[in-house]
């Protein structure tokens, strides 16, 4: 059943009374408007999660990388980082060094779009307190990862006049 208006009712517009939000400062604006994708995304080391904790160790050694992106059929599943390192596996190595990095990984890490605004980015890196970000598309694809240096960068380019 299709609705119509009355003959004599117009039709208002919601939002032909809206009025754009007024930011602050550029920063407060950039925050609020401008997207992930604007931030310099760093491309990202990846292992599967079958790959063996003693591989994703070596990995991370031999490119001099602090973190390694989990991704399981293009889906980013983990992350594994130098901290998981020193608190999941330092103490056992011996009994871990052959099992899969998904046994030792941060499971289902925070991730942000890279459509969303640039304030997730800033709450993930310093609120949150994360240093690795993976950024990922709308179908949930790996673009790269954001890192806290990135995030300030940003931030510093929208400060200056």
């Amino acid at each position: 059943m299709t609705v119509s208006p009355e003959e004599n009712e117009e039709f208002v517009d919601p939002l032909q009374n809206y009025e754009p939000v007024e930011y602050e400062s550029r920063l407060e604006e950039a925050l609020a408007e401008e997207k992930v994708s604007a931030i310099s995304i760093l491309p990202c080391e990846t292992v599967s999660p079958t790959t063996s904790v003693r591989d994703a160790i070596d990995k991370l050694n031999s490119l001099s990388i602090s973190s390694l992106i989990i991704v399981d059929e293009s889906r980013v599943v983990g992350i594994f980082t130098e901290r998981d390192v020193l608190e999941r596996v330092a103490q056992q190595f011996s009994q871990v060094a052959d099992s899969p990095v998904s046994e030792v990984m941060t499971a289902d890490p925070f991730v942000v779009y890279g459509n969303d605004p640039v304030g997730a980015a800033v709450a993930a890196t310093t609120l949150a307190g994360y240093r690795h970000v993976p950024v990922i598309d709308e179908s949930g694809n790996l673009l790269g990862m954001i890192s806290p240096p990135r995030v300030f960068e940003f931030m510093n380019s929208r400060m200056k006049p």
